[in-house]
């Protein structure tokens, strides 16, 4: 069974965040979800706004401030779609043959709206299978939404591992 085709536009259309709902971003942390899942990176660069940044704070730091703590993943708009670039090739040693994987996103609450980004956090579970093994990553998203052109898009993505080593996981190869 061949995966979806999905699109980043499928985006929620919004004319602006005072309009935004609950459901609008849920359809939107959905569709980032079952693109990752079907390896779909260049249109889930697309939800991505251009300055977008995508962080991963250490395991021993969730709380980490990637200007002054070394962080796991620090990509601004540019390296994350170096990123897809390097996830899509056969070089991605980790990752070709690529990893089967489920993003589940639980728990969204829309927190408050700063300057024009809606600050958003929800629970995740992310399984990775691979060889034979399986591994899980499991924590609290932060994101700061922006609706650009009509679109209701990323502009920050902060995964907080709820992890306290990354055994069993050993890395994070795949975009969580």
């Amino acid at each position: 069974m061949s995966p979806l085709v999905i699109s980043p536009d499928e985006a929620p259309a919004v004319a602006s965040l005072a309009e935004t709902t609950r459901a609008h971003v849920e359809d939107l942390l959905v569709l980032e979800a079952e693109l990752l899942d079907d390896w779909a990176l260049d249109e889930w660069a697309g939800l991505y706004t251009p300055d977008a940044r995508y962080v991963v704070p250490a395991t021993d730091d969730r709380d980490g401030n990637p200007d002054s703590n070394l962080m796991l993943i620090d990509d601004d708009g540019l390296r994350l779609r170096s990123r897809v670039e390097r996830l899509k090739s056969r070089k991605a040693h980790r990752e070709y043959p690529h990893s089967n994987t489920r993003h589940l996103v639980s728990n969204i609450r829309l927190r408050a709206v700063e300057g024009d980004e809606l600050l958003v956090t929800a629970a995740f579970a992310v399984f990775r299978f691979r060889n034979r093994q399986a591994v899980h990553y499991v924590g609290r998203y932060r994101y700061r939404l922006v609706v650009a052109g009509r679109r209701l898009m990323i502009r920050h993505k902060r995964v907080e591992l709820d992890l306290t080593a990354l055994r069993p996981a050993n890395d994070v190869a795949i975009i969580l």
